[in-house]
C-alpha cells in the first residue's frame, strides 16, 4: 500500500509539472495577446512599435549612422579621408565601373521577371495574407484598427525584384538598393516565422526540397510593413572572436556580420551576386515574439537569469537553452538579407559545387587528392560548353577572400540558362579566422588556371594604394548601423589574400601564357591542360 500511494503521488507531481509547462509556454502567450489591446491606448500598433524601436535603437547607439546612399554616385557625406576624398567613391567612379556590361540587355528575355505577371502574383499574396491575418485575429478574439495591407508598386523590395537581370541582382547605378537597405533597417515587422530549413526539421515541409537542413544556427523570416521579407540571422559571436582551430567548417557558427560584410565585398568586386544585406538592432520581444503566429516559435522564448529575453532553435539538434540567443535585454544585433523572388515566379537551380567538401570528420573528396581534377570537370556538362566554370572560379575567389569553406551548393536562375550568374547565398561562415588563409578554397583557380579578364582587372585595381581593398571595405561598412562590422585584422586579411590570388594568377600565366589563362570572351573555350602543371600559391 505505501508503494502504491508513493506511485500515485509521483504521477500527480508529473502531471502537475506538465500542466504548469503547458500553461506557461502555450496558454499564457495567447492570454497575453488577448489582453494586449486593453493595455495600450487606441492607435496604430505599427506606429507604436516603430517609435519604440527607434527609442531602443537610440539608447543602444548614441550616434546612429546616416541612411545608406546610392553607392555608385557622388553624394553628401562621402568625404571620409580628411581632404583626400573618398576612396570608395573614387573606386566606383573608375572607368572599370563605368564600362557597358556584357552582354547588353536587349529585351524582356534579359529581365528575370515579367512586370505584370509579378505584380499580379504579389497582389494575390497580399490579399491572402490579409485574409489569414483577419482569421487569426478572429480566432483569438482580438480587435485591430490596422487597415489591410496594400501592395505599393514603388516599394523598394518590388523594384529590387523587377530590376534583377541577366547581368546581376541589381544594376550598378540603381538607387533602389540603397532605399531597400534603409527600408529593411527602419520598417516595423508585421510577422516572424522559422525559415524553410527549420520547418523542414520540424516536419512542416518537404525535407527533400532543402539543400542541407541545419540546426546549428538560428535564422528567421521577418516580414515588414511594406510586405517585403528578409532573412534574419542573429548575432552568435563577438566581433573579436575567432573560430577555434579545432572546429570543422561544417559546425562553425554562422556570423551575422559576415553576411553584412559579404554583401559589401561582393558590391566592391562588381559581382552583384549577393542579395542586399544590412545590419539592424531588433527588439526580439516587440518585433519577433509579439508578431509571430507560430506557436512553436512563441514557446522557445524565455527570460534568462540576467533578465534578458532569449530564444533558441526548436529542432532535433540544438533545442537547448545553452544555445539560445539573447537580447540586451530586448535588443539583439542581426543581419537582414533581402529575399529573392518566389520560386513560383523565378525558379532557381541548386547545383552541387564540383569542389564540394566531404562534410565528414576524415573523408576527402577527389579534388583534394587529385591535382588533375579540373581536367575531369572541364569534360563534364555544363562546364565544357559554357561560362559556368569561370563563374565557379569567381565564386572561389570571393569565398577565399572571406574565408568561407562551406560552399557546398550554388544556385542560379533557370531563366538565364547555363551562362547565368551564380547567386552567392549564405555567406555567414565567412570571416571566421583572420589569422589563417585557407588555400584549398582557391583550388578551382589554382587547378584550372582560368580567370575572367574583368575579374582580374578589378582585383589588380583593388591592390593599388589609391583603391586598397581594406580601405574601401572599411569605408563601405561605415554606412551600416552596426559599424564596426569587421575588426581591423579581418580587413587587413583581405589585402593579404588579394595578393595570394594575384600571385596564383601570375604563376598560371608563367606556366600557360596570358592568352590561355585570362578569358576575354565568355564564348572562348581554350583552356590549359592541368596535367602540364599543378599550381598553388
Amino acid at each position: 500500500m505505501p508503494g502504491l500511494r508513493r506511485d500515485r503521488l509521483l504521477t500527480l507531481l508529473l502531471l502537475g509539472a506538465l500542466l504548469s509547462a503547458d500553461l506557461y509556454f502555450h496558454l499564457w502567450p495567447q492570454v497575453r495577446r488577448q489582453l494586449r489591446p486593453r493595455e495600450h491606448p487606441r492607435g496604430c500598433p505599427c506606429a507604436r512599435r516603430a517609435s519604440s524601436a527607434a527609442r531602443d535603437s537610440a539608447a543602444a547607439s548614441p550616434a546612429p549612422r546616416a541612411a545608406a546612399r546610392n553607392f555608385s554616385r557622388a553624394g553628401p557625406g562621402t568625404e571620409r579621408h580628411g581632404g583626400r576624398g573618398s576612396k570608395l567613391q573614387a573606386l566606383f567612379a573608375h572607368p572599370l565601373y563605368r564600362v557597358p556590361e556584357e552582354p547588353p540587355l536587349l529585351g524582356p528575355e534579359d529581365s528575370l521577371l515579367a512586370s505584370q505577371e509579378a505584380l499580379r502574383y504579389y497582389r494575390r499574396k497580399v490579399a491572402r495574407w490579409n485574409r489569414r491575418h483577419k482569421m487569426y485575429r478572429e480566432q483569438l478574439n482580438l480587435t485591430s484598427l490596422d487597415a489591410p495591407l496594400q501592395l505599393r508598386l514603388e516599394a523598394s523590395w518590388v523594384q529590387f525584384h523587377l530590376g534583377i537581370s541577366r547581368q546581376g541582382l541589381y544594376p550598378r547605378s540603381s538607387p533602389v538598393v540603397s532605399q531597400l537597405l534603409q527600408d529593411m533597417r527602419r520598417f516595423p515587422t508585421i510577422s516572424a516565422d522559422y525559415s524553410q530549413d527549420e520547418k523542414a526539421l520540424l516536419g512542416a515541409c518537404d525535407c527533400s526540397q532543402i539543400v542541407k537542413p541545419s540546426g546549428v544556427h538560428l535564422k528567421l523570416v521577418l516580414r515588414f510593413s511594406d510586405f517585403g521579407k528578409a532573412m534574419f540571422k542573429p548575432m552568435r559571436q563577438q566581433r573579436d572572436e575567432e573560430t577555434p582551430a579545432d572546429f570543422f567548417y561544417f559546425i562553425d557558427f554562422q556570423r551575422h556580420n559576415a553576411e553584412i560584410a559579404a554583401f559589401h565585398l561582393d558590391r566592391i568586386l562588381d559581382f552583384r551576386r549577393v542579395p542586399p544585406t544590412v545590419g539592424r538592432l531588433v527588439n526580439v520581444t516587440k518585433e519577433i515574439l509579439e508578431v509571430t503566429k507560430n506557436e512553436i516559435l512563441q514557446s522557445v522564448f524565455f527570460v534568462s537569469p540576467a533578465s534578458n529575453v532569449c530564444f533558441f532553435a526548436k529542432c532535433p539538434y540544438m533545442c537547448k537553452t545553452e544555445y539560445a540567443v539573447c537580447g540586451n535585454p530586448h535588443l539583439l544585433e542581426g543581419s537582414l538579407s533581402a529575399f529573392l523572388p518566389s520560386l513560383n515566379l523565378a525558379p532557381r537551380l541548386s547545383v552541387p559545387n564540383p569542389w564540394i567538401r566531404s562534410y565528414s570528420l576524415a573523408g576527402k573528396e577527389e579534388w583534394e587528392v587529385n591535382p588533375l581534377y579540373c581536367n575531369t570537370v572541364k569534360q563534364t556538362y555544363p562546364y565544357n560548353s559554357s561560362n559556368r566554370l569561370l563563374n565557379i572560379i569567381d565564386m572561389a575567389i570571393f569565398d577565399f577572400l572571406i574565408g568561407n569553406m562551406d560552399r557546398h551548393h550554388y544556385e542560379m536562375f533557370t531563366k538565364f540558362g547555363d551562362d547565368g550568374f551564380l547567386i552567392h547565398l549564405d555567406n555567414a561562415r565567412g570571416f571566421g579566422r583572420h589569422s589563417q588563409d585557407e588555400l584549398s578554397i582557391l583550388s578551382p583557380l589554382s587547378q584550372c588556371c582560368r580567370i575572367k579578364k574583368k575579374t582580374l582587372l578589378h582585383l589588380q585595381l583593388l591592390a593599388q594604394a589609391d583603391y586598397r581593398l581594406s580601405d574601401v571595405m572599411r569605408e563601405s561598412l561605415l554606412e551600416d548601423q552596426l559599424s564596426p562590422v569587421l575588426t581591423e585584422p579581418h580587413l587587413l586579411a583581405l589585402d593579404r589574400r588579394l595578393q595570394i590570388i594575384l600571385q596564383t594568377v601570375e604563376a598560371c600565366v608563367e606556366a600557360h601564357g596570358e592568352q590561355s589563362v585570362v578569358a576575354t570572351d565568355s564564348a572562348e573555350q581554350s583552356v590549359p591542360d592541368s596535367s602540364q602543371a599543378n599550381l598553388t600559391s
